[in-house]
C-alpha cells in the first residue's frame, strides 16, 4: 500500500449528503475484483445523462481534473459494503477524503487502502468547502504527521485520528503488510512448533 505521510493537492467540492457506495461507483462496475480501471465507474450516474452524455461533474471540470482531495457532505460512503467504493476513488487519484462523517465500513476500507479520510465539524467543513469553490486554485495541504490542513490563505485546521491508524497510514501498512511485519516473528514460531510437533510436518 502507498504511504500517506503529506499531500498539497486542489480539493474538489462535492458538497451532497448521503451519498452511498452505489453512488461512488455504481453495481454493474462491480465485475472485477481488479483495482485498476474503475475511476470510469467513478460517480457514473452524478456524471453522465440516461443516455450516457457527460454532465457538469465537479471532477470533470478542468479546474478538478487532477484534485487528490475531495470535501464531501455528511454520511459519505453509506450504503453497501463494496471496497470498490475506495478502489475507485484511489483508481480516480483521490488520496484525502474531509467531511462531517462517514458510513464505518467505508472509512475503515479507506485506511486499508491508502486513503485518509478526515472527519471535521461542519462549521470547519464549510470553510474547506467554500476554498475549494476556488477552483484550481483550492490547494490544500494535509499534513497527517502532524494533524493539519493548510488552507490556500494559510488558514490551518487541526483533525483527530486514530493513532494506529496513522502508524499504518505513515509506513503504507494494509493489513497483509502489518503480517509480513510480524514474518520473522512467525517464522520462529512456525520453527519452534516443527521442533517441539515434527509430525504436524510430516
Amino acid at each position: 500500500m502507498e504511504k500517506f505521510d503529506k499531500l498539497t493537492a486542489v480539493a474538489a467540492p462535492l458538497p451532497m449528503v448521503n451519498v452511498d457506495t452505489d453512488m461512488i461507483i455504481p453495481a454493474r462496475f462491480l465485475k472485477t475484483i481488479k483495482r485498476t480501471g474503475l475511476s470510469e465507474g467513478l460517480f457514473y450516474a452524478l456524471r453522465h445523462d440516461k443516455d450516457g452524455n457527460p454532465k457538469d461533474f465537479v471532477l470533470d471540470r478542468p479546474a478538478y481534473k487532477s484534485a487528490q482531495i475531495l470535501i464531501v457532505g455528511d454520511n459519505f460512503g453509506c450504503g453497501s459494503s463494496r471496497e470498490h467504493a475506495p478502489w475507485a476513488l484511489l483508481d480516480a487519484g483521490i488520496r484525502c477524503v474531509i467531511g462531517p462523517s462517514f458510513a464505518d465500513i467505508f472509512h475503515n476500507n479507506c485506511f486499508k487502502n491508502g486513503i485518509l479520510p478526515i472527519v471535521l465539524p461542519q462549521e470547519e467543513i464549510d470553510k474547506l468547502m467554500e476554498d475549494a469553490e476556488r477552483g484550481a486554485n483550492a490547494t490544500l495541504t494535509v499534513d497527517l504527521e502532524s494533524q493539519t490542513i493548510e488552507g490556500p490563505d494559510g488558514g490551518r485546521i487541526t483533525f483527530d485520528i486514530d493513532p494506529w491508524k496513522k502508524h499504518c497510514l505513515l509506513n503504507g501498512l494494509d493489513d497483509v503488510g502489518q503480517t509480513l511485519n510480524k514474518a520473522a516473528e512467525i517464522d520462529s514460531f512456525e520453527n519452534t512448533q516443527k521442533a517441539r510437533q515434527p509430525w504436524l510436518y510430516a
